[in-house]
């Protein structure tokens, strides 16, 4: 990055403040059990944990709101949770993290998602999950829908689909919440599930790791840099995409833009850091990127703060996001002397 770039950078960072970015998608609660291993248990061979602190916080497309809340941004998040006492949580640790819950559908016949993890030693030795086996409710996924159109109907420079393939973003929920932003022109960011990845469409970017794009094309996933970028020219043939971002943990991330008729890929590299956790990781990613794009940034430049962001997240242990401040940081320690 040259100084020239970083003032752009720093220029759009300071656009954050006040961006209207509707998020629609599944969200939980995060747990974390932290504690210490000195033994095995005697009844079986397991670690015998002694736990030393509890916290929650929000998971799912409720990070994703906290994330763009951080980087200063308004979202609004729609999603669907039970009338239980989880529900009672998420919404307060969303209201104390400047994300408003009133946009949540509440149905007293659905369980909020709840994953649970257990962390010894800065190693996660077991989660387990709380989660609801059946279908979304139609009455829930109606409301839900109208909640995000009265959304985009207040203003809102970009819609973010969080999809975790947890009942919300089916397929008719997925093609009515691309007409609603297409209605309106605002432009939509995916972070993609695997077997819904052909529903995507039209959407302005979406950010799937390695493996979620070759599983969304049916294909054996193939390692190196030339695999990656024949593999991302066929998503965007495929899907008519305006960028499409594959991220690819210690090997970057690689940006494909449609200039025109044609498509050219950017690799952009990552550099060696201590990774102590990439849960949340793709939250961050789609935050960084579409708050940027919807600040006037271009899709490199886009794909640089969110490569920026990933790189302080997965530095922070458990469910993590990054202040405007963190960000400016790391993109200035990128900044060329030569």
């Amino acid at each position: 990055m040259t100084k020239a770039e970083f003032k752009r950078l720093s220029t759009i960072v300071a656009g954050f403040r006040g961006r209207k970015i509707a998020v629609f998608g599944d969200m939980m609660l995060d747990r974390y059990i932290k504690g210490s291993v000195k033994r095995i248990s005697p009844e079986a061979p397991v670690p015998v944990v002694r736990v030393t602190s509890e916290a929650a916080v929000c998971g799912g497309s409720a990070n994703v709101a906290v994330n763009l809340s951080a980087l200063g941004a308004v979202p609004t998040l729609v999603s669907v949770a039970g009338r239980d006492a989880a529900a009672d949580e998420l919404s307060s640790l969303l209201a104390a993290a400047g994300v408003s819950p009133d946009s949540l559908v509440r149905d007293a016949g659905f369980r909020t998602i709840e994953k649970t993890r257990v962390i010894a030693e800065h190693q996660q030795v077991v989660r387990f999950d709380r989660e609801h086996p059946a279908p979304l409710g139609r009455g829930a996924g109606k409301a839900a829908l109208a909640a995000l159109a009265a959304a985009l109907e207040r203003g809102c420079q970009a819609l973010i689909l969080s999809d975790y393939g947890k009942g919300l973003l089916e397929p008719a929920a997925i093609n009515s919440a691309l007409a609603l932003a297409a209605k309106r022109g605002v432009p939509v960011f995916v972070d993609p599930k695997v077997e819904h990845f052909r529903l995507y469409r039209g959407a302005a970017c979406i950010t799937p790791n390695t493996a979620e794009a070759f599983g969304g094309m049916r294909l054996t996933q193939r390692d190196g840099q030339e695999a990656a970028e024949k593999l991302g020219l066929g998503i965007m043939r495929r899907l008519a995409l305006r960028s499409l971002l594959i991220t690819q943990g210690e090997h970057g991330m690689t940006l494909f833009t449609r200039k025109g008729s044609s498509v050219s890929p950017r690799h952009i590299p990552t550099r060696a850091r201590e990774v102590y956790d990439v849960t949340g990781a793709g939250d961050t990613v789609i935050s960084a990127l579409a708050l940027t794009w919807a600040s006037g940034g271009a899709p490199e430049e886009a794909a640089l703060a969110a490569n920026f962001a990933a790189g302080i997240v997965v530095g922070k242990l458990g469910t993590a996001s990054v202040t405007v401040e963190e960000l400016l940081e790391s993109a200035a320690s990128w900044i060329k002397t030569a």
